[in-house]
């Protein structure tokens, strides 16, 4: 395949061309009519509930309290509806809808045909949250992701299109402690979020989400959440009703509050996963694998300093194929993780710098021990680079960036990534866990740099737009192990939620 020009001409050519105006008609349509429902609409009151990314963390119990007259939002009739005379039996409504177009070049580092798209994602989720009295509760919030054509390796995914389903559908059972604790039991089809996400998060990047079904218990007491779980993750069938997996169980314990003596966000944490069949060094078997951890961030004290760190180690054994008579090997992988930030108050714009270190161990080729870090179920997006090449698996990343709100409502960031291998007999992997390229003794570890420039303004309350631009340079690993050609990413996106 020619070059076609290079970049720009790649990205404004015939080919993309026939398909960008409708997009972008579809995107700036509903950012106008977004934009003028937005300023119809009064500020909110500084009691009123946020939107959540997890909307069954939302309480709008407080809209109850309020006089007719402070009940100025569009959507406040929604919020807080009584289904009884005396109001302990209510409901809530809302919904989140976003659509994101996605220009690509060079997809998986090639430029033959195929490699090159434009598409978008569009999603629609709608939830009910029913109180019944102050213990039980009841909570469903469906979904329909949809995608136009996606051209590249892969075909529309099941991170891209889940035509109609449950993204959550529990019941819940609170009880009382003594002072202000309380006791939650959750059964039903749920979705985990735990501390910065770099291990269990709901995805949001992707336009389906991830959830899971299962148990789940949490205690609140003092500054102090603590949840334990047991789930299968649901698996995503694009045109069929969603089906947990009965092959893969994830459980364990979470616990995050305030570090003793120190305003700090502290995080301890036991994950286990059992999987019938994974994959490591080309080898199917039975993982059964354990994740302890630690986290902690927060401010420097007496300074504009900021800081997070995240430590973990994994343990347990992986069998030499699905029945196991091959024998077991050890599993023995770790991760770090650390960023340092300092935000400039007393300058326009607040520029606030970061640098961060993130290292997550590989594989070293011994047939009696597994040394690739599994990455559970991450939002890698927000760490390894909005081109989603890089996992936290045999991976080490040296990042620094710069943020800066240069007006009310704008946040302009831009991050760089250095990426090397860990160890040179191991892979390099994807944000979804796949192998982007093998590893083998002798070859080069230096993987590649990436460039992430994203912005986003936010309207109001319920409206925000963005977009980004991402771009990766190819290092000696890959031009030693295959196409190397340069990746452009450049995506736009609406949100508007209620």
């Amino acid at each position: 395949m020619s070059n076609r020009g290079g970049f720009v001409r790649r990205f404004g050519g015939v080919a993309l061309g026939a398909k960008l105006p409708r997009m972008m008609s579809l995107a700036l349509a509903g950012i106008v009519c977004a934009f003028c429902l937005g300023r119809m609409q009064a500020q909110q009151k500084s009691s009123r509930p946020g939107y959540q990314l997890l909307r069954q963390n939302e309480n709008w119990s407080a809209i109850s309290e309020s006089s007719p007259s402070e009940k100025s939002d569009l959507f406040d009739a929604m919020k807080y509806v009584p289904l009884n005379e005396s109001g302990s039996v209510w409901a809530s409504f809302g919904g989140h809808f976003r659509v994101r177009n996605e220009t690509w070049n060079n997809f998986g580092f090639s430029d033959t045909e195929g490699r090159d798209d434009n598409f978008a994602n569009t999603r629609l989720f709608m939830h009910a949250d029913i109180h019944l009295g102050k213990h039980v509760r009841v909570f469903t919030e469906g979904k329909t992701a949809l995608a136009t054509d996606r051209n590249l390796p892969g075909g529309r995914r099941g991170i891209d299109i889940d035509s109609a389903d449950l993204l959550n559908a529990f019941v819940d059972l609170s009880l009382p402690l003594a002072g202000d604790g309380k006791m939650t039991f959750r059964v039903g089809r749920q979705e985990l979020l735990f501390g910065k996400q770099r291990l269990v998060s709901p995805l949001p990047w992707g336009n389906s989400f991830r959830t899971f079904e299962g148990f789940s218990g949490e205690l609140k007491i003092s500054n102090w959440k603590v949840t334990g779980f047991w789930t299968h993750p649901v698996k995503v069938k694009k045109y069929a009703l969603n089906r947990r997996d009965t092959s893969t169980e994830f459980f364990g314990v979470y616990a995050g509050g305030k570090a003793p003596g120190v305003k700090a966000g502290w995080d301890l944490y036991w994950l286990g996963l059992d999987r019938q069949r994974a994959v490591f060094g080309g080898i199917a078997g039975h993982e059964r694998r354990h994740t302890v951890g630690s986290r902690i961030g927060g401010k420097i004290a007496a300074s504009d300093f900021d800081y997070d760190a995240e430590a973990t180690y994994q343990f347990g054994t992986f069998g030499g194929n699905l029945d196991g008579n091959l024998g077991n090997a050890d599993i023995s992988a770790y991760m770090t993780a650390s960023e340092l930030g300092y935000t400039f108050f007393d300058v326009p714009a607040s520029p606030r710098i970061h640098g961060g270190f993130d290292y997550a161990s590989g594989d070293d080729g011994r047939a009696d021990r597994v040394g690739t870090f599994n990455q559970l179920f991450p939002l890698g997006h927000a760490y390894f680079g909005h081109i989603d090449t890089i996992a936290r698996q045999n991976i080490v990343d040296l990042s620094t960036g710069v943020t800066v709100k240069p007006w009310r409502r704008w946040t302009i960031g831009v991050t760089g990534h250095n990426f090397r291998r860990a160890n040179e007999h191991d892979a390099v992997y994807n944000a979804g866990g796949g192998v982007v390229r093998a590893g083998a003794s002798g070859s080069p570890t230096g993987v590649g740099s990436e460039i992430d420039l994203a912005a986003k303004y936010k309207v109001d309350k319920h409206t925000a737009v963005g977009g980004g631009w991402g771009h990766f340079f190819t290092g000696d690993f890959l031009a030693a192990s295959g196409p190397s050609d340069n990746v452009n990413f450049v995506y736009m996106w609406l949100q508007y939620t209620l």
